[in-house]
């Protein structure tokens, strides 16, 4: 696996990414060429993103049509003369294909691909199996081509097969594709009239992407629409990276209803946290019947959810739940400039509105900070004293007919601590709710600060919206409570998390350590590991485990529990036993020889009752304070290796406290799933307890991590639980591992 031949390193990752349902010859692609960059991690895959060049998909010079049509009433007539339209508007010489026509809407039609009169950047293929057509386009020296055609891997098996044969046409012909199962969303027009950053948007279903192209008429600007459909060849990863290099682009809003690589995704991820571009995406798949329904749609894995979320978040991905929030969270990251500071202030006409909402925002996890005394007397120059002013800012209604409003507005601007200002504005009041949205957005284009306004009349015709409101570059303008609640959160979370953020690609080990060859040596293919061959593993990389012997008789069992120091713990050791305490085969808390003996015999005779082969007993150091966790290693079909960490012993079973992460990650992640855990209170001491070594905690998980990366696919499952933690400085041990072996 970790050859350093072409050969081995292709075998390796066709075999990784057949056993995760993705086409191989992409896939191949991409490793072959990092291969060649020498640009890989320790288990032989890529560590950058690949980036297509994808200008001259959008923005083609020359454009082949294949099954044009003009005549009335056929489907292909309409998207033939909408391609035409585009193709006007882009720029681009159109060319009709088609065996039967002289022309098509009075321009000269080509019989075939080989007869088009110059080579072509894109070919829209308009018919029902695009598979013949691709290797004329190869041998054509095409760059691109879209086909809209259905039937493949979103109807089952057979589907799937034939949307593999396509894409292995793909790569044979050097193009790159775009589908199968797509549609005309790429060819939409786009306003030209709006400036400012702009959303390039990713759908794997065109439908849900109109919210988000609708905001044009909010002016808010889009730059690009790439409707992926299944995905045969180009997926969301290649669109993500290149929209993350284009300097128009503000942020990236994404529909997935299924991932066609896990790893190829976080590429595409870590490229835009890079750039400072933020991705804001709905991945459907939360629960069964969404996962279901979106396999059926578009053919793809749409991977076990906590994974996906945590992965998401690891790079950065916001990820949202309805379309309103990815068109109102899109819009904000893509328009607002860095916050100044992390506290938000709730500016109201009612106190009712302003404590509604602030115990929204603060329960999402905004700051609230309280404002200064001197603050607060400022304030009260212009609102008078009964009203509270600390935060939220109850106003008692904005004043009208002078410049106090506005004077308001910017001494809340002008505090240090503040970075955002939030006016609810619950109904339209007029003329006190027209003047407001004036001296909000006439503050808004004095400051750098975030000014956001809750319009929420459910009318939405009212001048001060659309005329005020809408009409300000600088405003961020929301319709609900929680879509602006969410989206504020998004903003900060996200310069945050882009002010901190390090490539964990850059930090990932490109070569095996000393541990991995002592592992190698360990492992069984095809089987899982005893108790006490699991934990010569874990010391392979230095986990400590407790002192222990591993012994076949009554009499070594005495002399093993005299060298190891009593008390001792007993427990029967055997490559196909997992679950020994429901059997009875642990003992715990022996103090003599008689108990040890007596300990052996019963453990070895429930063995025997059972059917159990044993490999020996093992006599144990027993280790009692400290607090159990529980770290492992799993497989994702999308992502490959995930390591998790968690409340340990029976809580692992009652409680489901745990975090999960995919590797490569640092110490900040490890860090960030601990304080993900509802029981974390436990590593910091409860009821008079002293605290744990959480570092050593840290390291623990680290060096699971590293296992993971380097024993890739051959260690199909690692369980350390309970993994006790002891007292701040005194490390961690392993006190029980399985492990199973590829």
């Amino acid at each position: 696996m970790l050859g350093s031949t072409h050969g081995t390193l292709t075998t390796h990752f066709r075999a990784r990414v057949v056993a995760c349902g993705e086409e191989p010859h992409a896939a191949v692609h991409s490793m072959t060429a990092a291969a060649a960059e020498g640009d890989l991690d320790v288990s032989g895959r890529p560590l950058h993103a690949t980036v297509a060049d994808l200008d001259r998909f959008f923005r083609p010079e020359s454009v082949a049509v294949i099954g044009a049509s003009d005549t009335e009433g056929r489907p292909r007539t309409g998207i033939t003369r909408q391609l035409v339209a585009w193709a006007e508007r882009v720029g681009a010489r159109l060319h009709p294909v088609h065996p039967t026509r002289e022309s098509v809407f009075g321009r000269p039609c080509s019989p075939s691909v080989a007869d088009l009169p110059e080579q072509v950047d894109l070919a829209v293929l308009l018919v029902g199996d695009p598979l013949p057509v691709i290797e004329e386009l190869g041998q054509a020296k095409v760059k691109f081509a879209v086909a809209f055609a259905s039937g493949f891997a979103e109807t089952g098996e057979e589907g799937a097969a034939a949307q593999a044969r396509l894409a292995a046409a793909v790569e044979r012909s050097g193009l790159r594709l775009l589908g199968p199962n797509t549609n005309l969303n790429a060819f939409e027009a786009f306003r030209d009239d709006l400036d400012g950053p702009a959303i390039a948007l990713i759908t794997q279903s065109g439908h849900q992407g109109r919210p988000v192209y609708t905001l044009q008429e909010l002016g808010v600007r889009l730059s690009h629409w790439a409707p992926t459909g299944n995905e045969a060849d180009l997926e969301t990863a290649d669109f993500i990276s290149y929209f993350s290099q284009r300097p128009e682009v503000g942020a990236i809003a994404c529909y997935v209803e299924g991932l066609k690589d896990g790893r190829s995704f976080l590429l595409a991820a870590d490229r835009a946290a890079r750039a400072g571009v933020p991705v804001v995406a709905v991945k459907v798949g939360r629960t069964e019947t969404g996962a279901r329904t979106a396999a059926s749609h578009t053919g793809k894995l749409t991977g076990a959810d906590q994974v996906v979320d945590a992965a998401m978040r690891q790079f950065g991905v916001i990820r949202v739940d309805g379309l309103d929030e990815l068109q109102d969270t899109a819009a904000l990251l893509a328009r607002a400039r860095k916050p100044q500071a992390d506290g938000v202030v709730v500016y109201s006409i009612s106190g009712g509105t302003g404590a509604h909402f602030s115990d929204l925002a603060t329960g999402a996890g905004l700051k609230l900070p309280t404002l200064s005394e001197e603050k607060q007397r400022e304030l009260h120059e212009w609102i008078p004293d009964y009203l509270n002013v600390a935060n939220p800012v109850d106003n008692g209604g904005h004043p009208v007919g002078d410049w106090r409003g506005r004077k308001i507005i910017d001494a809340i601007l002008a505090d240090p601590d503040v970075g955002v200002l939030i006016c609810p504005i619950t109904g339209p009041f007029p003329p006190m709710s027209d003047k407001l949205a004036q001296d909000l957005v006439d503050a808004a284009e004095t400051t750098d600060k975030l000014v956001c306004v809750v319009w929420g009349s459910p009318v939405g015709t009212e001048d001060a919206y659309r005329t005020t409101l809408l009409g300000s570059s600088r405003v961020a303008t929301f319709r609900t409570f929680g879509n602006c609640i969410t989206a504020v959160k998004a903003y900060l979370d996200h310069h945050r998390f882009a002010a901190s953020y390090r490539s964990p690609f850059d930090e990932a080990p490109r070569t095996p350590s000393p541990s991995f060859r002592k592992a190698q040596a360990l492992m069984r293919p095809g089987h899982q590991l005893s108790e006490h061959a699991a934990k010569q593993l874990l010391r392979a990389y230095g986990i400590r485990v407790p002192r222990e012997q591993l012994v076949t008789s009554a009499a070594a069992a005495v002399r093993a529990a005299g060298l190891v120091g009593f008390p001792v713990v007993m427990k029967a050791s055997g490559a196909r036993l997992a679950h020994k305490t429901e059997l009875g085969l642990v003992k715990v808390g022996l103090t003599s020889a008689s108990q040890v003996r007596d300990a052996y015999r019963e453990l070895t005779d429930i063995a025997r009752y059972e059917g159990i082969e044993l490999d020996g007993v093992l006599v144990c150091q027993m280790i009692e304070r400290g607090v159990e966790m529980m770290v492992g290693v799993t497989h994702d079909a999308l992502f490959g290796p995930t390591v998790t960490v968690g409340l340990g012993g029976v809580l692992v079973e009652v409680l489901h406290d745990a975090a999960v992460r995919v590797p490569p990650f640092g110490e900040d992640q490890v860090r960030a799933m601990l304080g993900e855990l509802r029981g974390r209170a436990l590593l910091e001491g409860v009821r008079g307890g002293p605290p744990v070594d959480v570092d050593a905690l840290v390291e623990v998980v680290l060096r699971v991590q590293r296992m993971a990366l380097e024993l890739g696919d051959d260690l199909a499952e690692l369980d350390i639980n309970p993994l006790m933690v002891l007292g701040r400085g005194q490390g961690a041990v392993a006190l029980d591992a399985l492990a199973v072996c590829r």
